[in-house]
């Protein structure tokens, strides 16, 4: 790459030096210019020149965080094995924070990374095991049954009705709170009529 650039320079000088038109000259100019920063970056940074670590798509979650006039130095980020925190200071004035306390599955902390863009900031979390995430947040299953023994099977059933009247919409509220009123009062239904 550094030999590419170096013939490019060259190039481009030969050109500037039989170019006329202010124009062409100028563009020109600007060219050798961006291609010499480029050349005094490679030469002070060992790692430009390293190959970059690839990674695949499937083992990494990628944030998008829409935020303008984002500055590198004013970002404070913390990542650990199940949560992140990326706190923005004095963006136009005001300060944010994209956090997540306890992420789904595991992540490796040192390999995530904030990539500041114009118009947003990507946050890359590296995933610690292959697999798709359904969320990004933990949530506890509470669809699982309770295994404790000593408990009352019905406990187990009255707590499952009870997770999918809290999570249900109106109408699911309103089914579930019928069903709870007909079956106290005697009213209910049998469900077995007709198959007996």
């Amino acid at each position: 790459m550094a030999e590419d650039l170096a013939l490019d320079l060259q190039e481009l000088r030969q050109l500037e030096s039989i170019a006329k038109r202010p124009r062409v000259v100028s563009l020109i100019s600007s060219e050798i210019s961006h291609l010499e920063k480029l050349s005094k970056e490679q030469t002070s940074d060992p790692l430009s020149t390293s190959t970059p670590i690839q990674t695949p798509i499937s083992s990494a979650v990628k944030i998008y965080v829409s935020l303008e006039g984002v500055e590198k130095e004013k970002i404070k980020s913390e990542f650990r094995a199940t949560s992140f925190d990326v706190k923005f200071h004095d963006i136009q004035g005001k300060n944010y924070r994209c956090a997540i306390p306890k992420l789904n599955k595991e992540i490796v902390p040192e390999k995530c990374l904030v990539v500041v863009k114009p118009k947003r900031v990507i946050i890359t979390l590296l995933k610690a095991s292959k697999g798709n995430w359904l969320d990004i947040h933990f949530k506890e299953d509470k669809l699982k049954p309770n295994l404790d023994e000593k408990r009352d099977p019905m406990a187990g059933i009255m707590d499952l009705m009870k997770n999918m009247y809290d999570e249900g919409d109106e109408d699911m509220k309103k089914t579930i709170a019928k069903a709870w009123t007909d079956a106290r009062s005697g009213n209910a239904a049998d469900p077995l009529k007709g198959y007996r």
